[in-house]
């Protein structure tokens, strides 16, 4: 198990479960605009954000921002490690920072004694962009093996003063040289570490690439924090953070699946499997809901789903728990919000809900 260090409330690593982080994109000594934007992210589903600190004004932001938060902050912060006192000083939760382009040994040593004194974790963050020359000469390029051992140097020249509260992250672009090096450094510390794909790019071909490394990680047992690199809204990277944690089991809300559609189909999936995601995708409650277009998969796939419409033509039956309930007719949209609805009630206040038949074969649309 992996060495557990908080940033405030919140536990990463030791077995906590995986951790959704992003950064705002604001001007960061715009106080206002930067804490509109970390309520919207904690909205979203954020547990942590990362804010730059790369000025004075910045670092006198920091107070009125922690202060105001509604989840833990983390400053990033390099060259200047007198930035990295001031974020300490004023109430930060965490820091990331590069120890090697601190500004020396002695300067690291300054951070390390403040990090003692108010008990802040810091993620040490090693880009395969900012590698050191010696390194990248010694591997012939950003290599697993250059990423881990930049990112194992620097966290020695912390424990070297007696801190070893850490988080290590190693990116990259590239997702198997990013998913080789974060499994090498599972096997040489136990740090908790923080996951992602750097400069993944825009939602879509991002997202993909995001879900390949972090996915792979995440079932190999690896990574204790994650972040999806997205350009743009930074709202995004949650979405997109959070659907790869569900889609791995490893956290709760609802779960929507929903048929690619055929031939077969005479209802409109789309359409439905969107209204659904929009009313009730944003909830914290640990639900299934599938829609699927025609009873050729739609009655087995039921059979784990909680609540699940199966399409005829035109019409549809509804499933609780595998078992079906009654059938839908006119607006299916409607009907399926309202059959969610109660499902959600029933699961609160502990009922039973509808008795259903329990026959051993479910019917179809058809003989609803």
């Amino acid at each position: 198990m992996k060495k557990a260090v908080f940033a405030g409330s919140l536990q990463i690593g030791g077995g906590a479960p995986v951790s959704v982080q992003s950064m705002t994109n604001t001007r960061t000594e715009d106080a206002e605009a930067t804490l509109s934007q970390i309520r919207r992210l904690a909205d979203a589903g954020a547990q942590l954000v990362r804010v730059s600190v790369y000025n004075e004004d910045c670092v006198r932001a920091v107070r009125t921002l922690v202060d105001q938060s509604p989840v833990p902050l983390c400053a990033d912060i390099h060259f200047d490690h007198r930035l990295a006192v001031g974020a300490l000083e004023n109430g930060i939760h965490k820091l990331r920072i590069n120890p090697g382009n601190i500004g020396g040994e002695e300067k690291v040593r300054l951070v390390a004694d403040c990090l003692k004194r108010h008990h802040v974790p810091v993620r040490i963050g090693v880009n395969a962009g900012s590698l050191e020359k010696d390194i990248l000469r010694r591997y012939g390029g950003p290599t697993p093996e250059a990423l881990c051992e930049s990112a194992l140097s620097h966290a020695r020249l912390l424990e070297k003063n007696g801190f070893d509260d850490l988080v290590i992250s190693l990116k990259c672009s590239d997702v198997r040289t990013c998913v080789a090096a974060c499994q090498m450094l599972d096997r040489m510390c136990v740090y908790p570490q923080h996951i992602g794909m750097t400069e993944a790019g825009l939602p879509g071909r991002g997202t993909v690439k995001s879900a390949i490394g972090i996915g792979a990680l995440l079932l190999a047992g690896i990574g204790d924090t994650v972040r999806v690199s997205l350009t743009g809204d930074p709202v995004n990277e949650v979405y997109a953070a959070l659907d790869i944690l569900k889609a791995l089991n490893l956290r709760g809300g609802i779960r929507f699946t929903s048929c690619p559609t055929c031939g077969r189909t005479r209802i409109d999936v789309e359409k439905i499997a969107r209204r659904l995601e929009q009313e009730f995708g944003h909830l914290d409650r640990d639900l299934s809901v599938a829609v699927m277009g025609c009873v050729v998969n739609g009655p087995g796939e039921a059979r784990d789903k909680d609540i699940a419409l199966c399409g005829g033509d035109g019409v549809g039956a509804l499933y609780r728990k595998g078992v079906f309930v009654r059938r839908l007719q006119g607006d299916l949209e409607e009907e399926m919000i309202r059959a969610v609805r109660e499902e959600l009630t029933h699961d609160q206040d502990g009922s039973t809900g509808t008795d259903c038949p329990q026959s051993p074969q479910a019917p179809g649309p058809s003989d609803a």
